[in-house]
């Protein structure tokens, strides 16, 4: 990794610690905040209307921050095909972040942003875009994709 981009790396670790470990875990929808500097990754949990709870996983990489919730286990085949077609149709009211399918099939809200874009302010419309894409589309999908035929 070049000088640049250590203290371009070294500084977005900097703002994520005392971001999401300060102000951010002091908001009372937040259940917990957690770093692993191994990875480097932090863990935000938080509670909404529609879920009890869900993670936001945050992983710094060389020269971008990645994103994810996990979303929902793999629907089942008598549903899937209809909640992945509703999931490609939200996706067109998201910014910053897209609905995936993971190899496992389960479904995942993720993202990612360079690090020269990072600041507090961007930090806190992800968190807002994840929260508020949760909050909103859960509850339908779980419905949709665990009906009772």
């Amino acid at each position: 990794m070049t000088d640049d981009l250590a203290a371009r790396h070294a500084e977005a670790g900097g703002l994520l610690a005392r971001h999401l470990e300060g102000p951010v875990a002091a908001e009372p929808w937040v259940q917990h905040v957690e770093h692993d500097p191994t990875i480097p990754r932090w863990y935000v949990r938080f509670g909404c209307d529609g879920r009890d709870a869900a993670t936001i996983y945050f992983d710094l990489h060389q020269r971008s921050l990645h994103y994810e919730v996990y979303f929902l286990p793999e629907p089942p085949p008598e549903t899937r095909l209809e909640c992945y077609r509703f999931l490609l149709g939200c996706n067109h009211q998201i910014y910053g972040a897209r609905f995936s399918i993971g190899p496992d099939g389960d479904l995942y809200l993720s993202g990612r942003v360079a690090l020269e874009h990072l600041d507090e302010a961007e930090l806190d419309r992800i968190i807002g875009v994840l929260y508020e894409t949760t909050e909103r589309w859960f509850p339908p999908l779980v419905r949709m994709a665990f009906r009772r035929p």
